[in-house]
């Protein structure tokens, strides 16, 4: 876990998978510290092999016309650069509007810890067991591509012989 305000894009380099959290402030903005970082972090940051899943804080109460979209504001900075995943239906929610859901989904977890709390564990929990299977799927697609290397070398090496 690093704290966006002091990490750096070295600290978070050598993990494969980042799960990139932000609360959403104002009428949609992005939380100060991730203000400052995220311009660094996006032109920065190698990508290659990197998969990432955001999650975004929100109010539905107070800014039900732009809940969470501080999610939108991180998935729209690196949605060309690195592989996003954890959409989720927009189902169960109560708001008015978010930039954060295209095509019925969010685009990452939104909670709602003033007027939806009653909902957050049972959303992180199939948040999470739905980032295990994306990111197992990764995995085995990664593994039979280094496999089939293997064999594709060793045919080269008996022809070569």
């Amino acid at each position: 876990v690093f704290n966006v305000e002091s990490v750096s894009v070295q600290a978070v380099q050598p993990y494969k998978y980042l799960i990139l959290g932000t609360s959403t402030t104002g009428i949609g903005d992005l939380q100060d510290d991730w203000e400052g970082f995220l311009p660094t972090f996006s032109s920065r940051m190698d990508f290659t092999d990197k998969t990432v899943a955001i999650f975004g804080l929100g109010d539905s109460g107070s800014f039900s016309d732009s809940f969470a979209e501080a999610i939108f504001a991180l998935h729209d900075a690196l949605k060309d650069k690195v592989k996003i995943v954890g959409e989720i239906p927009d189902e169960g929610y109560t708001y008015d509007d978010s930039l954060a859901v295209e095509d019925g989904k969010w685009l990452g977890l939104a909670l709602d810890e003033d007027n939806e709390y009653d909902d957050t564990e049972e959303r992180l929990t199939k948040w999470v067991d739905k980032l295990k299977k994306e990111f197992d799927k990764i995995e085995e697609k990664e593994n039979k591509k280094t496999a089939k290397n293997k064999i594709s070398k060793q045919k080269v090496k008996i022809k070569n012989k």
